[in-house]
């Protein structure tokens, strides 16, 4: 028996961390919201990496809290430890990575939804989506509730048709040692939604006691600890160290010799796994001329002995795990308290989506997350928040909020997923964006802050730091060039400690910071009237001054790049009576439905002979419409 359980703007099912950022979105903008998850304890649960952020990642969290998101405000409520990435290389590449306590990230998240006014959070499982004449109207539980609503969002990660895999042993079941989904599957299916299989897995969690850490090299945090929400202002915690060790011949010969009671060997796992993160045995087997390969070992929290060892993930049967880890150095007497394990499970094809992340063909219907077939939680999250923006904006009538790639890595990630052919779980990585020097994990806030104010995310008084802060970085910019150095004894002799030549003439201290070993900070001997300003402040003075020329290419490369994007086609483009397009072509083009020429460009399939045909039918057509309103007039 079924029976009505009330109306909402928006439905999201699932509560991980598209979803959390979803429903909170939704809320904030003041849309009625009813926020679903098949259990209380699954609400932004980090089931796999005890972390948030990492290349490529940290820069979504850093765009997640520029947009007036949840996500970097809770890591640095909750972090444990905190490093930035690849300081070695340009800023376009740093990227911050946080370990977590796994539950206080949980419980912090989960506070904040449950105080959002607007939102109501259920332990409900969805089993039925609603859909009548294209548009989808609410959603079925297991408990024969049925929820109305004017849009509904998809989250639901890695719970469709779950199948978790240790060895021989397998079994449906939800991540984390929750339940799955079953039922759902099957209406999406009912919808006309076809769905894939993808795979994903987690390492082993060990007990902290069993470990020799002094076999082990210590990896610290950074001091001072950079935030990741740029409304906090500091973070003074006591960080728990990480230790890192190496797989050896010893267990990877064990591998070998077990490796047909892998079900991945077997082929009794259907779904595609991330070539990014691979398991231990995929490793042992792809890298066979490695002789060892990284294991970090990661606290699971502040107060739990369990440790997350990063780098061996696998679906090998336990005792076999166990055997493995005991041939790594500091693991001899190892302990496992959670065995490793393989899980796969159902979601859609990612093309089927338009760029804001609503189901071609189901208005009203959106999805983020793994149901798009992609893997972590940061990129979960900014599709989450995405998502949530634009069900609104349906709701308001509004345009949908869409980022190009050359506005944010958001950007990038959705224009990947519906674009390219998701063949494997989706990662985001800081060598997928070509424009990222000027998507730089530092100035997402110069990037998007005004976007996420205007939609209503970021209060007033962010907004006016905001501006404050910009202010104050084009002063610098512009104080620096009214700087002059002159080739004076003591500023030659400062220039000589720092291995640079002599000066033979006046300079303005901003051509001077152009210079490799010439810093922000270790200039002050030549700036003594300098003003005092926060560190983000100089540091964003600095990092545009010193890579100014390399930043005016790219913005040129942008203005081409965005020329294609602003040629727009239409939805019900016939690209089958386009004379010249080739027959691969035309199935994708109609396939996808790219929403602009320069979308059409980044499609496998679609040559740049293609985009020439399609450029010349453009400008026929549009040469057409202007001969036809001369002949009216």
């Amino acid at each position: 028996m079924t029976y009505f359980a009330g109306n909402y703007d928006v439905i999201v099912v699932g509560a991980g961390h598209a979803g959390s950022e979803a429903a909170l979105a939704s809320a904030r903008l003041g849309q009625k919201t009813l926020l679903l998850t098949i259990n209380l304890d699954a609400v932004a649960m980090l089931p796999c990496n005890p972390s948030i952020g990492g290349t490529g990642k940290g820069h979504l969290v850093r765009e997640i809290d520029a947009l007036g998101g949840e996500m970097g405000k809770i890591i640095d409520q909750t972090m444990i430890q905190c490093r930035m990435l690849n300081t070695g290389k340009g800023p376009a590449v740093h990227s911050l990575r946080a370990q977590t306590d796994k539950w206080d990230y949980q419980n912090a998240m989960r506070s904040v939804i449950e105080n959002q006014d607007n939102l109501t959070l259920k332990q409900q499982e969805a089993v039925e989506l609603f859909v009548d004449g294209g548009k989808v109207k609410g959603v079925g539980v297991q408990t024969g509730a049925v929820y109305h609503g004017k849009t509904v969002i998809l989250c639901t990660g890695t719970y469709l048709r779950a199948k978790i895999f240790i060895g021989e042993t397998q079994f449906y079941g939800g991540p984390g040692g929750l339940a799955p989904s079953m039922a759902f599957s099957d209406s999406l299916e009912k919808c006309g939604i076809p769905l894939q299989r993808f795979k994903t897995g987690t390492p082993a969690r060990v007990d902290k006691r069993t470990l020799d850490f002094s076999k082990m090299s210590v990896q610290e945090g950074d001091v001072p600890i950079v935030p990741f929400s740029f409304d906090t202002e500091a973070i003074d915690i006591e960080q728990i160290p990480c230790y890192l060790t190496y797989t050896n011949e010893e267990g990877h010969q064990i591998i070998r010799e077990n490796i047909t009671r892998s079900p991945l060997h077997l082929g009794d796992i259907k779904g595609v796994g991330a070539r990014y993160c691979p398991s231990i045995e995929t490793k042992v087997e792809r890298f066979a001329d490695k002789d060892r390969h990284q294991v970090f070992i990661e606290p699971e929290g502040r107060y739990s002995n369990e440790l997350y060892v990063q780098g061996m993930s696998s679906c090998l049967p336990e005792e076999v795990q166990i055997s493995v880890y005991r041939t790594v150095p500091g693991m001899e007497k190892v302990e496992i308290m959670r065995p490793a394990y393989a899980i796969d499970y159902d979601c859609i094809i990612p093309g089927n989506l338009t760029a804001s992340l609503e189901y071609m063909g189901i208005e009203g219907l959106f999805c983020a997350g793994q149901i798009n077939g992609t893997s972590g939680y940061e990129e979960a999250a900014a599709q989450g928040l995405i998502a949530g923006i634009n069900a609104v904006h349906k709701i308001q009538g509004k345009p949908p909020l869409i980022l190009d790639r050359s506005q944010a890595y958001i950007g990038v990630l959705i224009d990947d997923i519906i674009t390219k052919s998701a063949d494997e779980p989706y990662r985001m990585m800081t060598s997928r964006s070509e424009y990222r020097l000027l998507l730089r994990q530092d100035n997402a806030d110069l990037r998007l802050t005004p976007t996420g104010y205007d939609i209503g995310l970021i209060s007033e008084e962010r907004y006016q730091r905001f501006l404050k802060k910009r202010e104050q970085i084009e002063a610098e910019k512009q104080r620096l060039q009214q700087v002059l150095v002159r080739p004076e004894t003591e500023v030659n002799s400062w220039l000589a400690s720092l291995g640079q030549p002599n000066l033979k003439n006046t300079f303005s201290l901003a051509e001077l910071l152009k210079r490799p070993q010439i810093t922000y900070a270790n200039s002050r001997l030549v700036d003594p009237q300098r003003p005092e300003l926060p560190q983000p402040v100089w540091e964003q003075v600095e990092v545009q001054i010193k890579y100014a020329g390399y930043i005016d290419k790219q913005i040129g490369q942008v203005r081409q790049f965005q020329k294609l994007e602003n040629k727009r086609l239409a939805t019900d483009l016939d690209y089958r009576a386009i004379h010249g397009l080739r027959i691969e072509a035309i199935e994708k083009l109609c396939s996808i439905r790219p929403e602009s020429v320069g979308q059409a460009g980044r499609i496998s399939g679609v040559s740049p002979a293609d985009i020439s045909v399609l450029l010349v039918y453009l400008d026929q057509q549009k040469r057409l419409k202007e001969g036809s309103g001369d002949d009216h007039s």
